[in-house]
């Protein structure tokens, strides 16, 4: 059957007549677009911290050569890192490249980089590796934030590469502070941030940021029963990485405040087997040769014994104080020397055969 097309023409130009009459009468068409929807504050929020962090945020794939009864074969590994420097600085989990033997950094755009290890302090699971490149390159950075000041209910948002999705985001809340996190180091990091932003398996080293587009935290863990995220997730404090970043860049590892002592903590049932006049603090065992302690005269012990296998020395001195912190034990010691700097002079108090007494101790950092 012909197609009647006579009419064609004649309705273009009335279509176009009524167009022009509804601009002109402030009429909306009936087929009119519909105008874009307007986005809320907080979506505007999100949207703009998204557009600003999300070119700093890698996906990491690493190798690691593992060993079994029959063979050597690679395993693959993925996480999430932030680039906190011009020239490539990556801050990551430890456990993120835990002894990867090659490290890989994708960028948003798709770019993909060799990385090597710049260095990490296992204890509180943190690591810098650096992008490899031969052209000069200015990447982008996000600016660490202040963890101090962050409260409970404040929002923030989680960037990472979740099961290997790239460049992903997810908000909520600081649902809690002050957690304790124990590191695949045995060691125990306090004040860690709690979170119910979403947080799963590949997001671990990715930023937490807050409303400013600034990291507060860094994504390490997750608690779940199922191996999913189910709200509870936990970040390291930026303030830990600003600490020790400087170190891991410049010496590839954390020099530590120290006074230069091997010590045994004691408890009651040691005490009575070591004829000791105390049953708290720590017997100081050895002292290092030219160390704060070594200069301070603190003494270690002389008379070697044997105690399940380990040999200790006694007859030297028994901290029971440093820095004003009460010590029983060798964490409660370097806690009480964690915030000093090199040249700070501390008081040790300390039990030296039947009287107690006080020295002072300049604080050096252990390289």
């Amino acid at each position: 059957m012909r197609r009647n097309t006579t009419c064609r023409p004649f309705c273009e130009v009335l279509g176009y007549l009524l167009l022009i009459i509804a601009l002109l009468t402030g009429i909306t068409p009936l087929y009119a677009a519909p105008a874009t929807a307007k986005m809320s504050p907080e979506e505007e929020t999100s949207v703009s911290i998204y557009k600003q962090a999300s070119p700093s945020v890698v996906n990491i794939t690493t190798t690691t050569l593992v060993q079994d009864f029959f063979s050597v074969y690679p395993q693959k590994g993925s996480g999430s890192g932030t680039i906190i420097t011009p020239e490539g600085y990556v801050l990551t989990n430890y456990h993120v490249i835990e002894d990867a033997s090659e490290i890989g950094v994708t960028m948003i755009d798709g770019k993909k980089y060799t990385a090597k290890f710049i260095g990490a302090d296992q204890d509180n699971d943190i690591a810098v590796i650096k992008i490899i490149t031969d052209k000069p390159a200015a990447f982008k950075t996000i600016e660490m934030g202040l963890s101090e000041s962050l409260q409970v209910g404040q929002h923030v948002y989680a960037i990472g590469n979740p099961f290997g999705l790239n460049s992903t985001m997810t908000n909520g809340i600081v649902s809690a502070l002050g957690r304790p996190l124990t590191t695949s180091s045995g060691k125990v990091i306090d004040n860690v941030i709690q979170t119910d932003a979403a947080i799963n398996p590949g997001n671990s080293g990715g930023p937490l940021i807050d409303t400013g587009g600034k990291i507060i935290g860094i994504t390490t863990a997750i608690f779940t029963p199922t191996g999913g995220n189910v709200g509870i997730g936990f970040a390291i404090p930026i303030s830990v990485a600003r600490a020790l970043v400087p170190d891991l860049i410049k010496h590839g590892k954390i020099r530590r405040p120290w006074i230069g002592i091997v010590g045994v903590p004691l408890w009651e049932k040691l005490s009575k087997a070591l004829g000791l006049p105390v049953s708290t603090g720590v017997l100081v065992s050895q002292v290092v040769k030219d160390s704060p302690a070594h200069k301070a005269g603190i003494k270690g012990g002389n008379r070697p014994v044997e105690i399940s296998g380990t040999v200790i020395y006694l007859g030297g001195d028994i901290i029971l104080e440093a820095a004003g912190v009460k010590i029983n034990s060798l964490q409660d010691l370097s806690k009480a020397l964690k915030d000093k700097k090199p040249n700070d002079i501390i008081a040790v108090k300390l039990i030296r055969g039947s009287q107690t007494i006080v020295v002072n101790c300049v604080v050096e950092l252990k390289s």
